[in-house]
């Protein structure tokens, strides 16, 4: 493990001043109590009394004594000096002359206030367990362990010791955890399982491919259809043949599984193969379990873009072939209404009357049948065209029902049943039908299934469970345990008796009813208001309700918004516009980002992918070149240098590979986000609690499963959707990648909440696509 983990700012912080402690700061750890007066009262002397309360409040504070008693912010010295009803700070430097005073008193703080050397049983060793069992469940990055390692230091009144003895104690804690882990992997690991792991890291296939079978089972599919779907199923069976789903982890912490998979899913497989024996055991362990519930997610992914776009495309074709053949209908429903009409235009006699129907017979019956084979009933959703899909369906069809096992709620059952059935006869040389589950028929779907109650068919059957077994994984009627993201949804939520024992605890700190129906009232209630108010305000509004004319005919209600009038800008607004401008100086955008790292520190979030400091010198400007590269979308050869060692090619690739990460991309950009939050001007525009989200659309030029269709946006092309996050003081502090052109107030709310800045918005303003619910 890496001894050297601190970043610079981490240094420079450790048992120091930085800036004036806040309001709440002094409050808390600069406040003197009668008996602290009543002992500082003791010294002789102002300056004795005063030296000796700031090196008391520096040890509540900082938790040691400074080198300087005095290296203490005049903001703090002032508050304590007005306790102390001293009026005069001058005194002061006296107290820095007689350093065995000093010492003297550093000691009688110790002992009379209960503080303990790092030394002490009760000390340093409490503390190795605190991270031990900190690290063991969490598995935090090393520098945060080092700040939690301080706090409790503090809280628990141990002195703090120097930075490398608390540095190096960090690094042992975390490599005696992960020698545990790998330890306690490696127990559950059975000799045959373990060949097959390191049969992972071999080269795949045969002839001269370089790609090992790690490589190729982590790589997902990038499009949907029936051959991908097999191929995907076919993954997830090579997987699970390693044996691993079925080993029991419950000893060990899912975030060290997780650290380790990850660890394991973005390394090289010659990186893995250097490692120990343990070491590469238990990291392939971890890998397999995680690559088992991925190859699980991307098949169901693909399974429901698969059935989501033959749906749509039979009913494209459904639609395209009856506008081709709605002049036959019209014809045909014409020359038959024709027909019919002269029966009842004249009287004719009872041998008129069959004379007249045996001359039109031919044509009456002509336009009956095509009548009948182009008109459709209102519930009927081209079901006859899905029907026509049904051979691209059993090429995935058998391996899906063999590999993936479906559970559902009440509403999901009779969709279960019907797949049970199907898996029960699949395989038979002679399948029967007999006894198939209808419940999950639809009306529309049973005129082809089975027509005037006879045995169904099985090619409709199997195509009508497949539609509603995607109608219930939408709705997760129909779920995956196994799957993290087509899983139990109440699979997290309390029930039973663990419910009914914490149900008033966390309706009382919610300040909810226990009474659904108490609830439910005052919502209604609270409607009806909004409602009343709206309707009364509605005259004075800015809006109006017209009728809106349907193509179907109908109408209905549309409301309408007056647009605002424009207002000029005067001459004032445009000169100062001019002014500001010429005062801004042209420069550089990697120059902007070295200035904003130097203010703001916000490249050392980036770090190493091993959780280790990189050896390397000039790090800042290697990461800037590569995040102008990714801005800018030019790739890495425009800013490639030869001759200088941090714009190099191997440098930046290197860089671009272990630093690069979602998450250091969010921490680094929190860390921007919170310092905007320091500075006046932001705090003019707003305080952080008024916020805006909008969703922006891109094309993506690669297959890929997380971009979606949408010819309003995307043309013939596939694309996603970046939702922004924007506070009031102008910094977006949060983004979310959804596939396609998804409606925005689905994931609206888990954007707003998990994000990593210090900004906590209470409202959220939005346009219709991130406010509806549907």
């Amino acid at each position: 493990m890496p001894v050297d983990f601190l970043t610079e700012e981490q240094k420079q912080r450790y048992g120091r001043y930085v800036g004036e402690p806040s309001p709440e700061q002094l409050a808390r750890y600069f406040y003197l109590s009668d008996s602290d007066r009543a002992i500082i009262a003791e010294r002789r002397g102002d300056h004795n009394r005063l030296g000796f309360a700031l090196q008391l409040a520096t040890l509540r504070f900082l938790g040691l004594f400074l080198g300087d008693p005095l290296a203490v912010p005049m903001g703090a010295v002032r508050y304590v000096a007005e306790q102390l009803s001293l009026t005069d700070m001058s005194c002061l430097p006296r107290y820095a002359e007689r350093a065995p005073t000093q010492r003297e008193h550093t000691l009688e703080i110790r002992n009379r206030f209960g503080y303990r050397d790092f030394n002490d049983p009760r000390g340093g060793f409490a503390l190795m367990r605190f991270l031990y069992a900190r690290e063991w469940v969490s598995a935090e990055r090393p520098g945060v362990l080092f700040d939690l390692a301080i706090t409790w230091l503090v809280d628990h009144k141990v002195v703090l010791p120097g930075i490398t003895t608390l540095e190096r104690l960090v690094s042992r804690i975390r490599e005696q955890v992960a020698l545990r882990v790998w330890q306690r992997l490696n127990t559950v690991v059975e000799p045959e399982q373990r060949i097959r792991l390191d049969h992972l890291l071999e080269r795949s296939g045969k002839g001269n491919t370089r790609i090992t079978t790690l490589e190729r089972l982590r790589r997902s599919p990038t499009y949907a259809s029936s051959r991908t779907m097999s191929t995907a199923l076919a993954r997830l069976d090579e997987i699970r043949q390693l044996g691993v789903g079925a080993i029991d982890l419950g000893n060990i912490s899912p975030s060290r599984i997780r650290t380790l998979a990850t660890y394991a899913m973005t390394s090289k497989a010659s990186t893995l193969a250097r490692q120990s024996d343990d070491q590469r055991a238990a990291t392939l362990l971890c890998c397999a379990r995680a690559l088992e519930v991925t190859a699980l997610d991307d098949s169901l992914d693909v399974l429901d873009m698969l059935l989501r776009d033959l749906l749509a495309k039979s009913e494209r074709k459904g639609k395209k072939e009856r506008l081709r053949t709605l002049r036959d209908l019209d014809n045909a429903a014409l020359r038959l209404a024709e027909q019919v009409e002269q029966l009842f235009k004249e009287e004719r006699s009872d041998e008129e009357l069959r004379a007249y129907l045996e001359a039109q017979q031919t044509t009456m019956q002509a336009s009956i049948e095509t009548i009948y084979a182009i008109a459709r009933p209102p519930d009927d959703h081209y079901y006859q065209e899905v029907g026509e899909r049904y051979k691209s369906v059993r090429q995935f069809f058998p391996q899906l029902l063999q590999q993936i096992e479906f559970q559902g709620n009440r509403a999901g059952q009779p969709v279960l049943k019907g797949l049970t059935f199907l898996k029960g006869i699949e395989g038979n040389a002679h399948p029967s039908m007999k006894g198939a589950p209808l419940d999950f028929v639809s009306p529309g779907w049973k005129r082809h299934v089975a027509p005037y109650h006879q045995t169904p068919d099985r090619r409709y059957y199997t195509l009508c469970a497949l539609a509603r077994l995607h109608e219930g994984l939408r709705h997760r009627d129909v779920y995956v345990p196994q799957s993290s993201r087509w899983g139990d949804p109440r699979a997290k939520l309390l029930q039973g008796d663990a419910w009914e024992r914490v149900r008033a605890t966390v309706c009382q700190s919610l300040g909810r009813s226990l009474s659904p129906q108490t609830e439910l009232d005052d919502l209604a209630k609270r409607l009806d208001e909004a409602y009343r108010r709206t309707a009364a305000n509605l005259p004075s509004a800015s809006v109006r309700i017209e009728r809106e004319k349907l193509p179907t005919g109908q109408e209905q209600d549309k409301l309408v918004l007056t647009g605002l009038e424009k207002i000029e800008e005067p001459d004032s607004l445009l000169l100062l516009r001019h002014r500001v401008t010429r005062r801004l100086p042209p420069i550089n955008l990697p120059e902007i980002l070295l200035e904003l790292h130097v203010r703001t520190g916000f490249l050392s979030e980036f770090t190493h992918i091993h959780e280790s400091k990189s050896r390397i010198s000039d790090l800042p400007t290697s990461l800037c070149a590569v995040l102008l590269a990714e801005a800018c979308n030019i790739g890495l050869a425009p800013l490639v240098h030869k001759g200088i060692p941090a714009l190099e090619r191997d440098r930046l690739s290197h860089v671009q590979q272990n630093y690069i990460r979602p998450e250091t991309l969010s921490r680094a950009n929190a860390r921007l986000v919170d310092f905007q939050d320091t500075l006046s001007l932001a705090k003019a525009w707003g305080g952080g609690e008024v916020a805006s989200a909008d969703g922006l659309r891109f094309i993506v030029p690669v297959r890929t499963l997380n971009a979606g269709p949408n010819p309003k946006y995307f043309g013939t092309g596939r694309g996603i959707t970046l939702i922004n996050y924007v506070s009031d003081q102008f910094s977006g502090f949060k983004n979310i990648v959804v596939t396609g052109t998804l409606r925005d107030s689905l994931v609206i709310l888990a954007g707003l909440l998990n994000q990593e800045t210090k900004l906590r918005p209470t409202e959220l303003m939005t346009d219709t696509a991130s406010y509806s619910v549907m």
